[in-house]
């Protein structure tokens, strides 16, 4: 990830919203947050589907000990299909962190294990999502894809990033378009 924010990062900071039809396990139904975009490609990660860990798992797994008031039970999502093993954070931008590049003025991604420690005591950013691995497009992909129909695109907001219900993500995205995407068919048309 490059260190600035959407110079030119066409999609960055938008959100990809899965169409009915896109029935790969990975991507049925998802929200992908654009982290960067350009011309090699693009990389982003899935925001509403949690997987069955917790941030307690995560702690146990790196030998964190969290504090009495860090936000364990807070669900770990699968960010994508790319290194599983990888973690990301997105939160609020500050520059308190090891590995963090600002995606746009409300959202910046960590990557390094000193935001995971400040989580684990309490003194991380109040509002975040954490996700294991992400999803990646080669150069061209993520536009061919467009193409055929498998993805919506809008600008992002982080009150669907970090405030709106999981399960309600999806629809919310596409309700800023003004697309009840629960209404849309499966099916692609011609006319």
């Amino acid at each position: 990830m490059s260190e600035t924010s959407n110079n030119g990062g066409w999609l960055s900071d938008h959100f990809a919203i899965a169409m009915p039809s896109l029935q790969d396990p990975n991507f049925a139904h998802a929200v992908i947050y654009i982290c960067e975009h350009g011309p090699e490609g693009a990389m982003g990660l899935v925001i509403n589907h949690p997987s069955e860990l917790k941030l307690r798992d995560l702690f146990e797994h790196m030998d964190i000990e969290p504090g009495p008031d860090a936000p364990v039970d807070t669900p770990v999502f699968l960010g994508g299909p790319v290194q599983r093993e990888r973690g990301f954070v997105l939160h609020p931008p500050d520059d308190q962190w090891e590995a963090s590049a600002q995606v746009s003025p409300q959202v910046s991604v960590t990557t390094s294990r000193d935001i995971i420690t400040a989580l684990a005591q309490n003194r991380g950013p109040r509002r975040f999502m954490m996700a294991l691995g992400y999803a990646g497009w080669g150069a061209g992909q993520l536009e061919e894809e467009m193409t055929s129909n498998a993805w919506l695109t809008v600008p992002a907001t982080s009150t669907i990033l970090f405030d709106t219900p999981v399960p309600q993500r999806w629809e919310a995205a596409a309700a800023q378009l003004g697309v009840d995407i629960s209404r849309m068919s499966g099916e692609s048309g011609h006319a």
